[in-house]
């Protein structure tokens, strides 16, 4: 493997720490504070030079072996970033800036994240509100809603900021970007969620029925589409476009390809991509028909018209 593909590996598990890092509920070594009869539960932190001691809930056995957990994956995972930051030095990597459209670009997605979020649950048809899904993503939790449909959310929340990341938005949108995605999106629900499909699958409401991918046609399309000179949003359509119709994962695609689009789009400094909720339907409609042979250019016309956000 090249030293540049080697950066490009190393770059993509930092910012999956940094990611899982920031997803954990509670950071922070756990305190126990008795007041009279009563013991309560602190998060103890060093910011800076100096230490905060953050109120969590009263105590309870389960809240602090949570508090514990919680502690002990955010010490590996930063051992785990220090490790991969040592190996970049090792390798030659110096980060190089970003441009000031780019950086706008970043700071676009991540205002309109949770927004973009919701609006890719719905398409997925998972049950949830808006305010449903922005109190899954600040907190990581609610009642009233079903495990698998919270993980998805959460699942959808971690891949965002994956390619959000300084870092990663500077790699090539190439097949291993697609995978890891992937990997995110489908994490709790397959082992090997990343990993190109190997079994046969049906699609719902369509008569097509995507063959069985194969890994070096898979990345060469990726390439062609990436240097077929067309521009920059209709790059990021067909590379969404192809990811699905080829069901390139056992699950997931779609989350997975409108996230890879985006990355390239942001990369790009282009806006972001997302199917509205009150356009989901007529999505749907085009994507079948996609699928069954009608050219790319109606459903390409659709998303650029109602789906592609500037700024």
């Amino acid at each position: 493997m090249s030293a540049f593909s080697d950066i490009q590996e190393v770059l993509r598990q930092r910012a999956d720490y940094e990611a899982r890092l920031k997803l954990l509920p509670y950071d922070g070594t756990p305190e126990i504070k008795k007041r009279g009869e009563q013991r309560y539960l602190y998060c103890r932190k060093r910011v800076g030079s100096r230490t905060t001691s953050t109120y969590i809930g009263p105590y309870s056995e389960e809240l602090h072996q949570q508090l514990l957990r919680d502690a002990r994956e955010a010490r590996e995972l930063r051992k785990l970033i220090r490790h991969a930051d040592k190996k970049l030095v090792e390798l030659g990597y110096v980060e190089s800036d970003l441009s000031p459209r780019v950086i706008t670009n970043l700071d676009f997605a991540r205002a309109n994240m949770k927004a973009n979020i919701y609006d890719q649950a719905v398409l997925e048809g998972v049950a949830t509100s808006f305010p449903q899904t922005e109190e899954i993503i600040e907190n990581g939790r609610i009642t009233g809603m079903s495990p698998t449909d919270v993980q998805k959310i959460l699942n959808l929340k971690h891949a965002w900021e994956f390619i959000l990341d300084s870092d990663v938005i500077q790699a090539e949108s190439d097949y291993y970007v697609l995978c890891h995605i992937a990997k995110l999106v489908n994490e709790g629900f397959y082992a090997e969620g990343g990993r190109i499909r190997g079994v046969p699958v049906r699609i719902g409401g369509t008569t097509y029925i995507p063959p069985l991918p194969i890994e070096i046609d898979v990345k060469n399309h990726i390439q062609a589409i990436l240097h077929s000179g067309q521009q920059d949003i209709d790059v990021a359509i067909e590379l969404c476009l192809y990811a699905m119709k080829t069901q390139v994962f056992i699950d997931g695609n779609k989350r997975a390809s409108v996230i890879y689009a985006n990355h390239y789009l942001i990369a790009h400094g282009q806006g972001f991509l997302v199917i509205p909720e009150e356009h989901v339907p007529e999505f749907k409609k085009l994507l079948v028909r996609y699928y069954e042979g009608e050219d790319i250019e109606v459903i390409r016309t659709f998303l650029k018209q109602n789906c592609w956000k500037t700024f």
